[in-house]
C-alpha cells in the first residue's frame, strides 16, 4: 500500500507573503519526508487570466524547484496558458476527455466526485488521473452540494477503502481535513489528503510537521 501524501490547496489570496509561505511549507515537507507534499492546487476566484498568470508565476517556480506538481483549479484554459502540470475539474468544469485533448497526454487531470461512486467511476472511464471525494468534514473552502446523483452529502472513510481496493486510479480526500482528524482517512487508503485552511490558517511549518507526524509516524 502506498503512503498517503499531502496535496496543498492555495487560499484565495496568493499575493503578498504567500509565495514565502509556500516555500516554507514545501521545504518543511521535504525535511520531514521528501515525498510528503506532492501537489499544489492554484485556486483563485474573480481575477482575469492575465492577473491569475501574474500571481501563479512565483508559485509555479517554487513548486518546480521542489518537484511538486502545479495544478490549476477549474480552468483548462488557464492551465494551458501556464503550461501547468494539470487541472482539477469540478462536476461543471467540463470532461476529463476534453481537458486531455487540450492539455495533452502528460497532464494530470483530477475530478471532484463528492460522495458518489458513480461519478468517480465515470471520471475514471473518461480518463481522470485521480478522483477527489469530500467534503469529509465541515470545510471553509469546499462547498458540499448534492448534485447529479451524489450518493450522500458527506462521504465516510469506507468510500476511500472501497475505491482503493477496486481501482488503480488514486483517490484524494478533501474537506476540513486537519492533523487531528486525518488518521481514519489515511487508514482507509486515501492516496492524498487535500488540505488548505489547516495549513494556511496558522503556522504552515507547524501544520506540515503535525500532518507528517500522523501520516508517517
Amino acid at each position: 500500500m502506498t503512503q498517503t501524501q499531502l496535496y496543498l490547496i492555495s487560499p484565495l489570496d496568493v499575493g503578498g507573503e504567500f509565495p514565502a509561505r509556500l516555500e516554507r511549507a514545501l521545504a518543511a515537507g521535504a525535511r520531514r519526508h521528501g515525498d510528503l507534499v506532492t501537489a499544489f492546487q492554484f485556486r483563485v476566484k474573480g481575477v482575469d487570466q492575465h492577473e491569475a498568470a501574474r500571481l501563479a508565476a512565483p508559485l509555479q517556480a517554487i513548486c518546480a524547484a521542489h518537484d511538486v506538481a502545479f495544478i490549476v483549479n477549474d480552468s483548462v484554459a488557464l492551465a494551458k496558458r501556464l503550461k501547468a502540470d494539470g487541472v482539477h475539474l469540478g462536476q461543471d468544469d467540463g470532461s476529463p476527455k476534453d481537458a486531455r485533448a487540450e492539455l495533452g497526454r502528460e497532464a494530470q487531470i483530477g475530478v471532484t466526485c463528492h460522495a458518489s461512486r458513480h461519478m468517480a467511476m465515470e471520471a475514471g472511464e473518461a480518463g481522470a488521473d485521480y478522483v477527489a471525494f469530500g467534503a469529509f468534514f465541515p470545510s471553509a473552502t469546499k462547498d458540499v452540494v448534492k448534485d447529479r446523483g451524489g450518493d450522500a452529502e458527506r462521504p465516510e472513510p469506507e468510500l476511500l477503502q472501497w475505491w482503493s481496493q477496486l481501482f488503480e486510479i488514486p483517490c484524494v480526500a478533501i474537506g476540513g481535513i486537519t492533523p487531528v482528524n486525518c488518521k481514519p482517512l489515511v487508514e482507509a487508503g486515501a492516496d492524498f489528503l487535500a488540505v488548505s485552511h489547516a495549513v494556511w490558517g496558522g503556522d504552515e511549518v507547524a501544520a506540515i510537521e503535525a500532518f507528517a507526524k500522523v501520516m508517517r509516524g
